[in-house]
């Protein structure tokens, strides 16, 4: 708009130049000149008067290089149409840093690669959750420009991540300290995004690579481990088998037992005297006694 303006300015100018040279064959688009430029000016003015701001967006006022205090919030706004006025997104954004090629806010592997205390080169993918603060627009306008992510999102993350990596091996990081690792670099990176104005929303460690040498120990531990459960499985299942035969054996005993303290021999010769009656009284069979006191024969028609 102040390059509408000022071409305004300039037309206007000319056309008092061309007023005044009479001799001049283009003296006669003066005037046209001049309502020109007095349009283009006032036009200008009237349109940088009105300023919309959308949302999730602050806007940032400058005069001639002089970063205002105040902020823009969403909507329209009549200003002073010499303002400067800057977006500055408030909306959550993030920032991925990644092995993996065109994934990540960079191109090629951009991975974060640490020392762990052991001294082994651990390699950390991970994605940065950050807004600005709106009301400290300004200042990072002032101080940092608009180009912060590359000036300190980036910087402080893979600086921070690094500091505190030292502290864990290797083994640590990648299994049991993996939480209090990424609640540990949180809370240091938060501070630093803070006092220069970004609020961090969430840090996620998407992945951590160990090298080959210490998988291949991981996987031989997990599979030890697997191993050896499973063969506590095994041997609490024999042992189960084994109590359960030991009590049926017992069962076993314990009846045999009974039965051969628990019979007399005339309890035997009645049982016997029931089922003979029992044969008797059946319709289909025949009973031969073979001599005296001897046991009967019972022989079937069929």
């Amino acid at each position: 708009m102040i390059v509408f303006i000022i071409l305004g300015f300039i037309l206007m100018i000319l056309s008092f130049t061309l007023k005044s040279n009479v001799s001049n064959p283009l003296s006669k688009f003066a005037g046209t000149l001049k309502v020109v430029g007095f349009l283009m000016i006032v036009l200008s003015l009237f349109s940088s008067m009105f300023k919309q701001i959308n949302a999730g967006n602050v806007g940032v006022k400058s005069l001639y290089g002089s970063v205002q205090p105040d902020i823009l919030e969403s909507g329209l706004h009549i200003i002073n149409p010499l303002l400067d006025i800057t977006n500055f997104d408030i909306q959550t954004q993030n920032y991925t840093m990644s092995a993996i090629h065109a994934e990540g806010a960079q191109e090629g592997d951009d991975a974060i690669r640490v020392l762990s205390n052991d001294g082994l080169e651990v390699v950390i993918d991970l994605t940065v959750l950050y807004r600005v603060t709106p009301n400290d627009a300004p200042k990072i306008f002032k101080q940092i420009g608009e180009d912060y992510t590359d000036k300190i999102v980036r910087p402080v993350t893979r600086t921070r991540i690094r500091d505190n990596a030292v502290y864990y091996d290797a083994v640590a990081l990648y299994s049991t300290k993996r939480e209090e690792f990424q609640q540990r670099i949180f809370k240091s990176i938060e501070n630093d995004f803070k006092r220069r104005g970004l609020i961090l929303e969430q840090l996620l460690i998407r992945n951590i690579n160990l090298p080959a040498s210490v998988k291949t120990t991981i996987e031989s531990k997990i599979n030890a481990e697997q191993d050896a459960q499973k063969m506590t499985f095994v041997l609490q299942k024999e042992k189960q088998e084994a109590e359960r035969k030991r009590v049926e054996a017992q069962g076993i005993a314990d009846y045999q037992r009974i039965i051969s303290t628990g019979l007399t021999d005339k309890q035997l010769q009645y049982e016997q005297i029931k089922a003979q009656k029992e044969i008797a009284t059946s319709p289909n069979t025949k009973i031969i006694f073979m001599g005296k006191g001897s046991a009967p024969v019972i022989l079937s028609d069929k």
